[in-house]
């Protein structure tokens, strides 16, 4: 009974220390020229669903829920956060050559067919960004259109 508690006191002290560690923020208050939807002239439909569902990870600006403020959960946001903009950052987009957007076209419409994107974790406390059938559709026929007038 006695290690038990002394246990959970060190859990507890670990727990409280950890607080303490600060995160990186990935938040800008500019939308650089480069970014998808300038550089893209996307429609305002389509922008919605893409900021709504890909920019939390995938941009320079995320919205952060209340629990970033809670490690280890922190932690985990913002490796989540740096793994999905190096994989593909739309804020950055016209800085990639021709080849490599069209890679990040195939790759994006490839995804989202077989709901990988977005992630069921991030879905599962973000409901809107979750993507219904029709929104799937726009957004691979957006993307398919993009990658043909790409070439």
């Amino acid at each position: 009974m006695k290690i038990t508690k002394i246990i959970a006191l060190i859990l507890l002290i670990g727990f409280v220390g950890i607080q303490f560690v600060p995160t990186d923020l990935n938040q800008s208050d500019t939308v650089p020229k480069t970014d998808f939807l300038l550089v893209n002239n996307t429609q305002e439909n389509i922008s919605a669903i893409l900021q709504e569902s890909c920019y939390d990870c995938h941009s320079n600006n995320t919205k952060y829920p209340w629990y970033n403020k809670v490690q280890p959960a922190a932690w985990f946001l913002e490796n989540h956060i740096k793994d999905g903009k190096e994989e593909l950052n739309f804020n950055e987009w016209d800085t990639y050559s021709n080849r490599r957007k069209n890679s990040k076209l195939k790759s994006i419409i490839s995804q989202v067919k077989d709901d990988e994107m977005p992630l069921a974790s991030y879905t599962l406390i973000h409901k809107d960004a979750k993507l219904s059938k029709s929104e799937k559709t726009l957004i691979i026929d957006y993307i398919k259109n993009l990658k043909e007038n790409l070439r």
